[in-house]
């Protein structure tokens, strides 16, 4: 599958915003991008890159590995795993986490849950899940497909879309509209910058917000 090649001053651009920032950017635009219930196991981590996307399925396969991907991933990349949400088996752990970290892999987000959770903060590798839980999902799911749109959270990620994340959460952010998006965040970022300010200032609330249309800045346009 194709996918659109972002430059990397882009990418370090989403990468300095603030999720909840993106995420009226995305309302704005009329993308579908935040990821329901997908948060990072510490509130410290942050992440932004293209993703890497992986899709299981429950077939039972006896030795069948979880994780062998990892070897693929290129550095700057974000893992991005689809498992359903499942809460019950891990499809990310500690030997992952390690080689990960050490090729610069920018992150990990699983529709699911990870475990080996003391090597991740130990390691500050930004892991961003629905949870840990520490049963193995080998011999009770199988990897499906590599490369592929997934669903993270109710939002379909295609190869190469941006992740981004922070303590509130994780975006997801189509490839081919990731400078449109990085100029509406800036924009909208500007606006509550200067909220603040006159805040700050002695401006009431109610009148600083006004004067910068805060009601109406990730109103959908268009």
């Amino acid at each position: 599958m194709t996918t659109t090649e972002l430059s990397p001053e882009l990418l370090t651009a989403l990468g300095d915003l603030e999720t909840p920032t993106v995420s009226d950017a995305l309302d704005r635009l009329g993308i579908p991008g935040q990821c329901l219930g997908i948060m990072p196991l510490d509130r410290g981590f942050k992440m932004a890159g293209p993703a890497f996307t992986v899709k299981y399925c429950d077939d039972y396969v006896t030795g069948g590995s979880v994780g062998d991907f990892v070897d693929d991933i290129a550095p700057g990349q974000v893992a991005v795993l689809d498992n359903r949400g499942r809460l019950d088996v891990t499809v990310w752990g500690d030997l992952m986490t390690i080689l990960a970290g050490r090729k610069g892999v920018a992150g990990t987000v699983v529709d699911g849950v990870c475990r080996d959770v003391r090597r991740a903060l130990a390691l500050d590798y930004p892991l961003f899940t629905r949870g840990n839980w520490m049963r193995t999902g080998k011999d009770r799911v199988q990897l499906e497909a590599v490369g592929v749109p997934v669903e993270i959270g109710g939002v379909v990620v295609r190869p190469g879309d941006v992740l981004v994340g922070d303590a509130n959460g994780v975006v997801a952010v189509p490839a081919h509209r990731a400078e449109e998006v990085l100029e509406v965040s800036r924009d909208i970022e500007a606006a509550e910058e200067r909220i603040r300010e006159q805040v700050q200032n002695g401006v009431s609330l109610r009148e600083a917000r006004k004067q910068a249309g805060y009601h109406s800045l990730q109103t959908r346009v268009g």
